[in-house]
């Protein structure tokens, strides 16, 4: 069913509007560390279900999950058992149907990460393939190779996976299969047409159970090219800095074919289904994954890796909404989600400001023991809060990581017997992981594990947490989630046609711009604060001086 004139509901509406994804607010929900129903540590889909109230309360269009599916958690659920089920540890089927209908009945949309670059290698088909001979048809299902040197004992090649270590891990009868991210991550042949088409099940799985959407994680890696002899490392470009879809398995032109055959599937429904890529890729190459014909959006995190400044941002935002209208998809936006330092933590950081060096990630901060004593939580938390709601004015889809309307700093001080992250595991002393973003959310000031179950959890939460939970912000107006709540309904409202327009004014330091609707968001990236232009404060940051904008702060004026 389309748009109808004829719905009173604003909601019901929004729910039936096939362009509802173009100026959505997603809220990214990592579920095993949302909220615990059952008390046994690790967060489940019954756990998102009670705390939809919530949800809708915050104001969010739609959430995403994170993976759900079973799996042994070798990386965070991103090794898949089983793509048509959901991990007994979070529920079953018929939990994810109910936590749907209570999602739209809320008016709120669901978007789940779909994993088709790998499965896990506990999955049927990898169990076969390795019960199987070479050759075998169940072995073409992944890439299987023989190694080189006397006896085949050295990998297929010196490539090495994202997590470190080699991309090969060697089998009991002596072959080796690729593995671009963790051992227990075999990669798919996309090349085999029973691959391609047992996806398709799965995309119209999900999407008659309701589903609305997919996140597909690591989009840019499925086709490969696996010719020998294969290429050496260093022969390699470094993962979304070739602009010709030449490497053999990061963004090869071929992947479009099979978003192509996607895009029959998502717009067999009515509304269409929607699908939004995570491809690291080359920016003149990211517009064919958000095209009408294949994903319809992508990815940008080029905010998310800029410096605190106001050149580096205007300058990406520029180049992405010029990209967004020459693919005719919207941009995204993101400062957070579960694969990164959280934004309050990186602001807060040594260097954030820093336009001429690299862009503080905060991976050195956490590598070094993330020493308290170089954190400047406050001002973090200023600039993450600004960054939000200058986001929240632009053009395009905003994607918010669930924590970061609490204003959640990283977690840095996880004991390393706690950790779970692969990435730790693979390349000590050279990356923490992932964990510090991943840790359970604080629902209540106090309790074994502030509110997020009836015990423990499964990443152990910091004293601190509780200053930070919902209980604590919930009714008080000056607390990041009132803000959050109150921007999130404002950019509703005022929410027009998918344009800006720059202002160059008061100075050099700030950003300013005009939304459709005569609204301007202001953002002050400099030292000192600066007069506010004409028109009534609809919303601010950070408290005002008088007429003045402080520093590290964003308004909204009509």
């Amino acid at each position: 069913m389309g748009p109808s004139d004829t719905v009173a509901d604003p909601s019901a509406a929004r729910m039936q509007d096939p362009d509802w994804w173009r100026q959505a607010a997603v809220y990214q929900i990592y579920p095993r560390s949302f909220a615990d129903s059952d008390g046994d540590g690790i967060g489940d889909l019954r756990g998102v279900t009670s705390r939809i109230p919530y949800l809708k309360a915050l104001g969010v269009d739609a959430v995403w999950l994170s993976p759900f599916y079973p799996s042994a958690l070798a990386d965070g659920g991103y090794d898949v058992d089983d793509y048509r089920d959901v991990d007994p540890r979070l529920g079953t089927l018929e939990d994810f149907d109910e936590m749907v209908g209570a999602l739209h009945g809320a008016g709120i949309k669901c978007i789940v990460d779909i994993v088709p670059n790998h499965t896990s290698n506990r999955h049927a088909w990898f169990q076969e393939a390795l019960a199987a001979p070479r050759g075998s048809a169940a072995r073409e299902r992944y890439i299987f190779r023989d190694g080189t040197g006397p006896g085949g004992a050295e990998p297929p090649s010196d490539w090495e996976s994202v997590f470190g270590g080699s991309a090969w891990e060697q089998t009991r009868d002596g072959q080796w299969y690729l593995h671009l991210f963790a051992r227990e991550q075999p990669d798919l042949n996309w090349d085999n047409r029973e691959i391609r088409d047992d996806f398709l099940r799965t995309l119209r799985f999900w999407s008659d159970r309701g589903v609305d959407g997919f996140r597909v994680d690591v989009a840019h890696a499925l086709t490969k090219d696996m010719s020998e002899p294969l290429p050496s490392r260093n022969e390699l470009h470094t993962e979304g800095e070739n602009a010709e879809g030449a490497h053999p398995f990061w963004d090869r032109d071929e992947v479009h074919e099979v978003f192509a055959e996607w895009r029959s599937v998502f717009d067999e429904y009515t509304p269409p289904r929607t699908a939004v890529a995570e491809a690291w890729v080359h920016a003149d190459r990211r517009a064919r994954y958000a095209s009408p014909e294949g994903l319809g959006q992508a990815f940008n995190f080029d905010l998310l890796r800029a410096a605190w400044n106001a050149d580096q941002f205007r300058d990406i935002i520029t180049a992405n909404l010029r990209e967004a209208a020459n693919s005719g998809a919207s941009s995204t936006w993101v400062f957070s989600n579960h694969d990164v330092v959280r934004h309050a933590t990186r602001y807060g950081l040594p260097g954030a400001d820093d336009a001429n060096g690299a862009a503080q990630d905060g991976s050195a901060w956490l590598l070094g023991g993330g020493d308290e004593s170089v954190l400047d939580r406050e001002v973090g938390e200023r600039r993450a809060r600004a960054a939000t709601q200058l986001m929240l004015a632009l053009p395009g889809s905003a994607y918010l990581y669930q924590g970061e309307e609490l204003g959640l700093h990283e977690v840095a001080d996880i004991p390393d017997d706690a950790r779970q992250d692969p990435a730790f595991f693979r390349n000590p002393g050279v990356e923490v992981g992932r964990d510090g973003c991943r840790v359970p959310l604080p629902w209540t000031a106090d309790g074994g594990s502030f509110g997020f179950g009836d015990d423990g959890a499964h990443l152990p939460q910091p004293a601190w947490f509780g200053e930070y939970a919902v209980q604590v912000q919930e009714d008080d107006p000056s607390s990041t989630l009132s803000f959050y709540r109150r921007a999130l309904e404002l950019r509703r409202a005022l929410q027009g046609e998918e344009t800006l327009e720059w202002i160059d004014e008061p100075s050099a330091d700030v950003l300013h711009f005009t939304r459709p609707g005569g609204w301007h968001s202001v953002t002050n990236f400099g030292p000192a604060p600066v007069q506010l232009p004409e028109g009534t404060v609809l919303l601010s940051s950070s408290p005002l001086q008088d007429r003045k904008l402080p520093t590290d702060t964003t308004v909204w004026l009509r």
